[in-house]
């Protein structure tokens, strides 16, 4: 009987030491690549209504993209630059609001939204493009997958850590299914944070409430991703330095007040006519 109650408290102190620790403070670095096949098409013309051409920036198109994330508690920023430009995205988590800070073609601009906002958002353009004729004619491509992780027993040292690999399986309701390969640190995970990198879970940082990737289930923070996109492109991300032993300032998350930060609504007139954004190429 005695050796019984061992092995059992054996196994609860192997189950208690296999836990990730969860860091509520660090700074990532991380690098994103898109590879684009060469026969990527070029986005298609768009005019508005005096007919004059519209400008269109594509993100998450071809290139690279260097990201440093800040984690403080309930506090996320994340600052990216590209050949399109400098963002940083703030997200106060306790609030629920996030801003966004643009750097492009030499001008500045800001824009703030609650949950609420992004979640109306999001409805106001799933309603704009089935007026207009544009949802996909697979209903399933418009569902949230359920993803699934499978582990697989190799290791990886990324950026100093000790990494094991894993499948994350996402799913759709018309049974299609997408395979990201993950190489994840088992020893921690961070807070409010399940990933870093990739394209982004919408313009400028919006529609964070409902951007999931499977990842936020992994045993572990993911160092390493890579994802098939659409349009035949490949993205990598990789994390390239961690640092979780320094206090981070409260500075770090405070909006400059140079800078004008107006309500989401606004979003539609800040770039001025003749402008178009389209996210991921769509």
């Amino acid at each position: 009987m005695r050796l019984l109650f061992m092995l059992l408290g054996l196994s609860v102190s192997v189950m208690a030491i296999a836990q990730p620790k969860i860091l509520t403070q660090a700074m990532v670095i991380t690098k994103t690549t898109i590879v684009a096949p060469e026969n990527d098409e070029l986005p298609v013309p768009a005019y508005n209504e005096s007919g004059e051409q519209l400008r269109i920036i594509r993100f998450g198109g071809e290139g690279e993209t260097k990201t440093t994330t800040w984690l403080k508690n309930d506090l996320i920023k994340t600052f990216s630059e590209s050949e399109m430009g400098r963002t940083t995205v703030i997200r106060d988590h306790s609030k629920k609001i996030t801003t966004t800070i643009m750097e492009m073609m030499g001008k500045k601009s800001g824009f703030f939204a609650t949950d609420e906002d992004q979640l109306q958002m999001r409805k106001q353009m799933d309603s704009m493009m089935r007026s207009r004729g544009q949802t996909a004619s697979d209903p399933g491509l418009n569902t949230p997958p359920v993803y699934a992780i499978t582990y697989i027993d190799e290791n990886k040292n990324i950026a100093g850590f000790n990494c094991k690999k894993a499948f994350v399986i996402g799913t759709r309701s018309n049974g299609k299914s997408d395979t990201t390969i993950v190489w994840y640190c088992p020893d921690f995970k961070i807070q409010n944070l399940p990933s870093t990198g990739g394209s982004g879970g919408g313009f400028g940082g919006f529609n964070v409430t409902s951007a999931t990737n499977g990842m936020e289930d992994l045993a572990g923070f993911p160092l390493q991703y890579e994802r098939n996109m659409n349009r035949g492109r490949k993205m990598t991300v990789q994390v390239t330095k961690i640092v979780n032993d320094k206090d981070v300032s409260d500075k770090e998350f405070e909006i400059p007040k140079s800078i004008d930060v107006k309500p989401m609504k606004d979003m539609q007139t800040a770039g001025g006519p003749g402008m178009q954004i389209r996210i991921g190429g769509q």
